[in-house]
């Protein structure tokens, strides 16, 4: 049964207290719900890679990273169609498909770790489909930006976000404990554990969420904004910020292996872990400081803590290395919020100078401003995720190459001073876009 809502307007007091706040939230839960188990899918390969010698498969530190980087890769790349899909089929609809989609990668992983002499290039396919959780992302975030209003936005998005992004550290804490439950290495259970959480995410998804009729629009209405000038800039900004976070969470495993060979204790999901929970805190600073502040403050701390990360790797200083990543991680979730609450209110003043100049109506302004940001919010969330493939890249090479990672830190420091003097030219150092 199809469940399309008609009339949708959350700016709206009125309809928001009687009905609106409550449908939302309920689309909310079962969004989180559902992105949750996408994210999972999207890493399980960041913990399944590290522990592929242990099951007697014979790949090298660089093919094993490859492994790692790959879902990022093809996350991202499938966000963008997965972002025109909410519009276009509904927002619950959608969420049913893409939960479903996650069975091929779940399925293809609990088959092919059972045979170590598994071609590499068969098991980088395998890999590949995992990004297909790394889609659900994008249509997540577009479905629910049009839920809100923009004065809530900032804490609906972090929260929803944040509810998909902490998949990472479940998979990252449980994964490890199950493979191993019982004696020996059972690495085929990483997939088959997901199988029926998959299919009750779908069966929620049908039962619990809507579709918006307001919320849809053409492909070549959402293919327009790639044309925008601050599309391009929000999504240098949230490479910065989310490509950090989930290229790192990819790496992280790996990274503490290669680094710190002689370290059982699982440490990998802390980073993902608190780089989650941040993010909530970083669309809340948002909406009370404005975004572009608290992301411009956030990207220093992420550099200085990225050279903090360099100096204890260096000297392998283990605590020093795990306190400096954990405030990398931190900084990106912060950021991760901050940045996304941008792109609404970018989007609402932009749309409030047509209003004001008389040449749009104030209801017609805010509806196209809530198209526009839906589709902006996917495509950076596309072009975000392809730090989920450089960063491992990166890395890869760096210590392939150096035996060490510091080359690759200092990219990264560079790259978020880069994203810092964007903020600051685009949106602090002029009144022009003072609400964001």
């Amino acid at each position: 049964m199809s469940r399309w809502i008609a009339t949708w307007n959350p700016e709206d007091p009125e309809f928001w207290a009687s009905s609106g706040r409550a449908i939302a939230r309920r689309n909310l839960i079962w969004s989180i719900f559902a992105e949750h188990i996408g994210f999972s899918i999207w890493l399980i390969w960041s913990v399944a890679a590290a522990k592929l010698p242990g099951a007697g498969f014979t790949y090298t530190t660089d093919q094993l990273f490859t492994l790692v980087s790959v879902p990022g890769l093809v996350g991202a790349i499938v966000r963008f169609p997965y972002t025109f899909a909410v519009p276009r089929f509904g927002g619950r609809n959608w969420t049913i498909v893409s939960a479903l989609l996650l069975l091929i990668p779940a399925i293809s992983l609990a088959i092919l770790v059972q045979h170590p002499e598994t071609p590499f290039w068969l098991m980088v396919v395998a890999a590949a489909t995992a990004g297909l959780g790394g889609g659900n992302f994008a249509s997540s975030m577009a479905n629910i930006s049009f839920f809100y209003p923009d004065r809530e936005k900032g804490l609906a998005l972090g929260l929803n976000a944040a509810g998909g992004n902490i998949g990472v550290s479940t998979v990252q804490l449980l994964v490890p404990l199950i493979v191993v439950a019982g004696g020996g290495v059972h690495l085929e259970r990483a997939g088959l554990m997901w199988i029926p959480l998959v299919i009750l995410s779908a069966l929620c998804a049908a039962l619990f969420m809507d579709n918006l009729s307001t919320a849809r629009s053409t492909f070549v209405d959402q293919a327009l904004m790639v044309r925008h000038k601050h599309t391009w800039v929000m999504s240098l900004l949230y490479i910065g910020t989310f490509g950090s976070f989930v290229g790192y969470s990819a790496a992280f495993p790996l990274l503490l292996k290669t680094q710190f060979p002689d370290v059982t204790m699982n440490l990998a999901f802390l980073g993902p872990l608190v780089g989650s929970l941040s993010r909530p805190i970083g669309g809340r600073l948002a909406d009370r400081l404005g975004g572009a502040r608290v992301t411009l403050c956030n990207f220093g701390v992420m550099a200085l803590a990225t050279v903090g990360v360099t100096a204890f790797a260096a000297s392998r200083g283990l605590t020093g290395f795990v306190a400096c990543f954990l405030l990398v991680f931190a900084a990106c979730g912060i950021g991760n919020g901050s940045t996304f609450r941008m792109i609404p209110a970018i989007f609402g003043a932009l749309n409030q100078r047509m209003v004001d100049a008389g040449v749009c109506e104030p209801d017609k302004a805010r509806a196209f401003a809530r198209r526009e940001a839906a589709a902006v919010i996917g495509i950076c969330a596309a072009i975000g995720a392809l730090g989920g493939f450089f960063i491992p890249r990166i890395l890869g090479q760096s210590i392939k190459a150096t035996g060490s990672a510091s080359t690759a830190f200092g990219v990264f420091v560079a790259g978020y001073a880069i994203c810092a003097v964007a903020t600051w030219w685009f949106y602090r150092r002029s009144a022009l876009l003072e609400r964001v």
